[in-house]
């Protein structure tokens, strides 16, 4: 496949320019012309660009890329670290940040509900990516954190009572504790993202709506696999995903 074709596929798929981010989505490093195995990962980093040209792959596509807003633009130490092997072995980096989070078919949000049996009912928050639903069927809130361990394989921060009812979920994957007042205004008797502030364990007390921080990278690995499955399906390219462990 061209790689050109390749990425106005996932372009067509996401629609990044329906969303302001703060990062380029799409193409960030332009490699062979044609792509016939692709590598997925959570995040591009020397440890899955070196999995990846040591496994033959012409791409990789990650939910975190580079070129970050604020960044240091300068291309020195870890910054070419990361690049000069992409240019040196013509592997391109595909990276989508908040469009693969949103995406109703394959983005992180709906894909992890899927993963935990959730039903989503709708969507608030900025850019619509925090989503609202129930659980398969009330439960308390150990239970439920009890579950996100099995599933997720990193144990949750937990703020709130544990033998709290939980009937309404909001959920949205990564770095979203930004977002717990607009899901509190949803009435929802808990909000699950990945990362905790400080904030965040006063207004849970003061709201009474329990918070979860269940791990920024446990919680966006649904997406860029499902993606992926959906790049082998449509045009029978040999897609893998390569987990790099991450603590947060």
């Amino acid at each position: 496949m061209r790689l050109s074709d390749l990425v106005v596929a996932l372009d067509g798929l996401l629609q990044p320019a329906s969303f302001r981010d703060y990062c380029p989505n799409g193409l960030q490093v332009e490699g062979r012309p044609d792509v016939r195995r692709v590598l997925c990962g959570v995040t591009a980093n020397v440890a899955l660009i070196e999995r990846a040209i040591a496994g033959g792959y012409d791409a990789i596509l990650v939910h975190h890329g580079f070129f970050w807003r604020g960044e240091d633009p300068t291309l020195t130490a870890w910054r070419l670290r990361r690049l000069r092997p992409l240019i040196a072995h013509e592997v391109s980096l595909i990276a989508y940040h908040l469009p693969l989070d949103a995406h109703p078919e394959v983005g992180n949000n709906v894909a992890w509900a899927r993963a935990m049996g959730w039903r989503p009912e709708g969507r608030c928050g900025g850019e619509d990516l925090v989503w609202l639903g129930w659980p398969e069927e009330p439960l308390t809130l150990s239970a439920l954190a009890e579950r996100l361990n099995a599933m997720l394989g990193h144990e949750p921060l937990v703020l709130g009572e544990p033998q709290r009812r939980i009937e309404r979920l909001a959920w949205c994957s990564g770095a979203a504790q930004g977002e717990f007042a607009a899901a509190i205004a949803e009435g929802v008797d808990v909000y699950i993202t990945g990362e905790v502030s400080e904030p965040c364990v006063h207004l849970a007390r003061d709201a009474g709506v329990a918070f979860i921080a269940a791990g920024h990278h446990a919680t966006e690995r649904f997406g860029v696999q499902a993606l992926g499955c959906w790049l082998a399906q449509e045009f029978g390219l040999v897609v893998d995903y390569h987990e790099v462990p991450s603590p947060v």
